[in-house]
């Protein structure tokens, strides 16, 4: 059967990594998962209560494209509590994950062929969709000297049609500051062009608060996600901000392309909203694991590395070591049992000598990974 130019996307080369992963768990060996960017933790325990008290209730079935009110309302209100910023609920749209938010974003902003900047390196996922629809990603190279965050001289000059940046970053874990924020909202605007900000890794930072971009402008698309902070990858519900003048052009959209975001995963996220012992718990986890990963990947022989300010990965240049990623991570994966990801999953011209490790597990797992990391190494 015929298919479409616009399919032919790169594979998401982590979830191959996992798949080899899991194939040698299947044949009995014991993997440590470095690999994917996904909490060890589940949903709070006020979300899982919330569900199956309304699941005795209710049928959840649809809901409004926007997603539901009270969600709407709480996330809202997350806003001022966090950033001391007056959100009208009314501009929040509930969507299935993070990724059904880049959809909408990118469908609502750029036509085709539009030209879109993003940070390399980069979630692989914004290339690949933005291909998908016809539109084209273009890599802005990031240096260690800005902390791999792009800065408004890298697209001077260009045409975009839009700038995409992630804070904290994946998979890099560094973070804009306020200024360097606004400098680069500014350089956008003043190209016509439209400014996303990926913010899903919010309420995961360790030595400074994240800024939103909705601190220096409405004028922007936000997108966050339940997936990481709220610990509910499996439960696909994100959210994303949008200016007034666009949340109809949302909706109809939302409409038709996903009618709702899942009733259930929403009525979790709410109750999940509350839960801030819990998680609170899970970020001192990942920065007990940050401290262990930053003192223990020197030691193993990965020196070349960027601090992360947030998230939970720690990027290293293995120049040094080979020039090509994957098979590197194919072999600390054969020989330690470790689960790591190549670079260029991130980074298509660079990421052969760079490795993305994560450290979302828990302390136990970062422990022994380490341990075997080293022990690798030695013998190599």
């Amino acid at each position: 059967m015929r298919s479409s130019r616009r399919s032919a996307v790169d594979p998401f080369i982590v979830m191959d990594v996992m798949e080899a992963a899991r194939r040698l768990e299947d044949a009995g060996r014991d993997i440590i998962h470095m690999e994917v960017g996904q909490p060890g933790t589940g949903a709070p325990r006020l979300a899982t209560q919330a569900l199956t008290e309304a699941m005795s209730t209710a049928p959840l079935g649809y809901t409004v494209a926007l997603g539901l009110p009270a969600l709407r309302a709480r996330i809202a209100k997350m806003y001022r509590d966090w950033y001391d910023v007056d959100l009208d609920s009314a501009r929040v749209v509930i969507t299935p994950g993070s990724s059904g938010g880049f959809l909408l974003a990118f469908t609502a902003l750029f036509d085709t062929g539009d030209r879109v900047g993003i940070g390399a390196p980069g979630s692989p996922s914004y290339r690949q969709i933005l291909r998908a629809l016809d539109l084209e990603p273009v890599d802005l190279p990031t240096t260690v000297e800005n902390r791999f965050q792009p800065v408004p001289a890298d697209f001077q000059g260009m045409d975009l049609a839009g700038l995409l940046v992630a804070s904290p970053a994946n998979p890099t874990g560094t973070m804009l500051d306020t200024q360097s924020m606004k400098a680069l909202i500014d350089a956008t605007h003043t190209q016509g062009a439209a400014f996303v900000s990926d913010e899903i890794y919010h309420g995961i930072e360790y030595e400074a608060k994240a800024v939103t971009a909705l601190q220096i402008t409405d004028e922007a698309y936000v997108i966050n996600s339940f997936s990481k902070y709220f610990s509910m990858t499996g439960w696909r519900v994100g959210w994303m901000v949008v200016p007034e003048d666009h949340v109809r052009i949302i909706e109809r959209l939302a409409q038709n392309m996903f009618i709702c975001a899942p009733h259930a995963s929403q009525v979790a996220a709410l109750a999940a909203m509350d839960a801030t012992d819990e998680l609170q718990a899970n970020v001192d986890v990942y920065k007990a694991n940050r401290a262990l990963m930053l003192d223990g990947l020197p030691e193993a022989g990965f020196t070349r590395i960027a601090p992360p300010d947030g998230a939970f990965y720690v990027y290293a240049d293995v120049s040094h070591l080979t020039t090509d990623s994957r098979v590197l991570a194919d072999e600390i994966l054969q020989d330690a049992g470790v689960s790591v990801t190549p670079g260029l999953d991130f980074d298509p011209q660079r990421g052969h000598s760079t490795l993305r490790f994560s450290y979302a597990r828990s302390t136990e797992d970062i422990v022994e990974g380490l341990a075997r990391l080293k022990e690798f190494m030695r013998k190599r």
